[in-house]
């Protein structure tokens, strides 16, 4: 199924706009990846977009890049929950990662500053 990000067929009266052309290729978007936790290895796809180029979606999590500001090191470590994500309260209940959600981790809470959805991987920074 294909998204259609081109003008609405209606005015803001509620009248329709006659347009004076079909939909294009490029006027076509995707339904959002939304990254849940997963259980064995991390499900990436590799899809791809307009122009022939590529994006990496992260389907399902189960490690992440944290890093401590302190010591300035990153550390591959395992997710263990997605505590909450203030993007959407409905996201949170689901387990749902995107950035600025925040996950439990090995080394503890840490909060995502990375898109997985859209970038492939998941950064995380520690908090306190």
């Amino acid at each position: 199924m294909s998204y259609y990000q081109g003008r609405d067929r209606r005015k803001p009266t509620g009248g329709t706009l006659h347009h004076f052309r079909e939909k294009r290729k490029f006027e076509l978007g995707s339904a959002p990846t939304e990254t849940s936790l997963g259980t064995g290895e991390d499900i990436k796809n590799v899809l791809r977009s307009y122009g022939g180029n590529t994006k990496l979606r992260l389907d399902e999590a189960v490690y992440a890049n944290v890093i401590d500001p302190k010591t300035r090191v990153a550390k591959k470590v395992k997710i263990t929950k997605v505590k909450s994500n203030p993007s959407n309260v409905d996201y949170s209940r689901r387990g749902v990662i995107t950035k600025g959600a925040i996950i439990e981790t090995e080394l503890g809470e840490a909060r995502v500053s990375s898109r997985p959805g859209q970038d492939g991987v998941l950064n995380a920074i520690l908090m306190k």
